[in-house]
C-alpha cells in the first residue's frame, strides 16, 4: 500500500502511519501524533464522526456489542461485577433496566440507591434489603431499584473503563433496549464557587483535546469523548428555579491524576509555580472548561463508542482559581452531593 497502513475500521479514528520526510504534505483535519518509532501518525478527524446505529443496536433496540468474540464465547465471565452469562441468568435479573447512575464511592451510590427507592416509589419484597450484588467481586458495588442501577466506579480512567466495558457487556446479555447512562460525581470548579451543579457538554483532556487515547496492541488509539447533547438540554431544563444553587453546563476536563495534573501546588511533588498554574487555569477557563475531574473523558468516549446515551452531572467541592484543598465541612460537602442526585432523579422520574 505505497507505505500505508490502516487500522482496523472498528477503531474511532483511522490512523495512516506515514514516514517522516512526508510530513508537511497534508493539512488539516489531520491531526499529527508520533509514536515509538518517530513514524507520524495522521488522525484523519472528518472520517468518522458518528457511530453507526446498525453496529450498535439490534433492530428491537437492544444493545450489540462491537466485538463478535463474545458471541462465540462459551460463557462470558464478567469478572469485577461477580457475574457472569452461564453463572446467571442476566436478561431475568437485569432485562428491565433503563437507568444506569455510576459514582465514586460505594456509600454514595448505596445512598443514591436508597434515594431513587424512595423517588419513584419502588417497594421491595417484604422481608428483603437492598443487597450489593457485586459484594463478592471486592471491587465494585452494584444495586438495583426497579429500572434503576446504581454502580460504584471507583476513581480515575482505568478503574471507570474496566467497569464500563463489564457494564456494557452487562447490558448486552440482558438484552436491555436504549439504557440511559449518568455519571453522579464530585469535581473542582474552574470560576464556580462550591456547590454548583455542572452538567457536562463535553470532556476533554489536559491538552484540551476532546478524545480518549489508548495504546492498543502498541499503537495510540483517539476515541471520541462525546456525550449526548439532548440530554444535556434536558437535564438543565429540570434544573428547579428554586434551587439555591447554580446549575451550569459547559466543558468538562478530565485529568489522569488529583495533584500535578490538575496543577495543585500542594502535591508530594510539584515542579511549577503558583504563577504558572493561575495562567493555565485562566487558559482553561477562557476556553469555556468549568470544572476538572478525572472520569468523564472515559464515560463520555466508551458510552459513545457503544451508542449509549450518557451524561456527567457533578457538584463543584471549590473555586480552583481560588485554592487547591477542600475546606468545605462535611456536613456542607453531604449536602452539596446530594445536588447532582437530585437532577439526575428529576430526569428518571419524568
Amino acid at each position: 500500500m505505497n507505505g500505508l497502513s490502516v487500522l482496523p475500521r472498528s477503531c474511532d479514528k483511522i490512523i495512516q502511519r506515514i514516514p517522516k520526510e512526508a510530513n508537511g504534505h497534508h493539512h488539516h483535519p489531520h491531526r499529527k501524533l508520533y509514536d515509538n518509532d518517530g513514524e507520524i501518525q495522521e488522525y484523519r478527524e472528518d472520517i468518522i464522526n458518528e457511530v453507526d446505529e446498525d453496529t450498535v443496536r439490534y433492530p428491537d433496540g437492544s444493545v450489540r456489542l462491537r466485538n463478535p468474540n463474545i458471541e462465540l464465547m462459551d460463557q462470558d465471565i464478567l469478572y469485577h461485577l461477580a457475574l457472569g452469562s452461564g453463572s446467571h441468568d442476566l436478561v431475568e435479573m437485569f432485562g428491565d433496566v433503563k437507568f444506569v447512575c455510576m459514582g465514586g464511592t460505594p456509600k454514595r451510590m448505596e445512598q443514591f440507591a436508597y434515594n431513587i427507592m424512595a423517588e419513584i416509589g419502588h417497594k421491595l419484597p417484604c422481608g428483603t434489603t437492598l443487597q450489593d450484588i457485586s459484594h463478592f467481586s471486592y471491587r465494585y458495588s452494584m444495586y438495583k431499584v426497579g429500572p434503576v442501577l446504581s454502580i460504584s466506579h471507583g476513581m480515575g480512567i482505568p478503574s471507570v473503563g474496566i467497569l464500563l466495558h463489564e457494564v456494557i457487556k452487562l447490558m448486552y446479555h440482558a438484552k436491555v433496549r436504549d439504557p440511559v447512562f449518568f455519571r453522579i460525581g464530585t469535581c473542582g470548579g474552574i470560576g464556580y464557587e462550591g456547590g454548583t451543579v455542572v452538567i457536562s457538554e463535553e470532556a476533554v483532556d489536559g491538552a484540551m483535546r476532546n478524545v480518549l487515547e489508548l495504546t492498543v496492541l502498541g499503537k495510540v488509539v483517539q476515541r471520541p469523548a462525546k456525550l449526548d447533547r439532548r440530554l444535556v438540554r434536558e437535564l438543565k431544563g429540570l434544573a428547579d428555579p428554586e434551587d439555591p444553587y447554580d446549575t451550569i453546563t459547559g466543558r468538562t476536563m478530565c485529568t489522569y491524576d488529583f495533584y500535578e495534573g490538575q496543577g495543585r501546588l500542594d502535591g508530594a511533588f510539584c515542579d511549577f509555580t503558583e504563577t504558572d498554574k493561575m495562567e493555565y487555569l485562566e487558559s482553561l477557563h477562557k476556553a469555556g472548561v468549568v470544572n476538572i475531574e478525572m472520569e468523564s473523558l472515559a464515560f463520555a468516549a466508551l458510552t459513545h463508542h457503544a451508542g449509549i446515551k450518557a451524561a456527567v452531572v457533578c457538584v463543584t467541592l471549590l473555586d480552583r482559581l481560588k485554592g487547591d484543598q477542600v475546606l468545605a465541612p462535611k456536613e456542607v460537602l453531604d449536602e452539596w452531593q446530594q445536588r447532582p442526585t437530585k437532577l439526575v432523579c428529576r430526569y428518571i422520574k419524568r
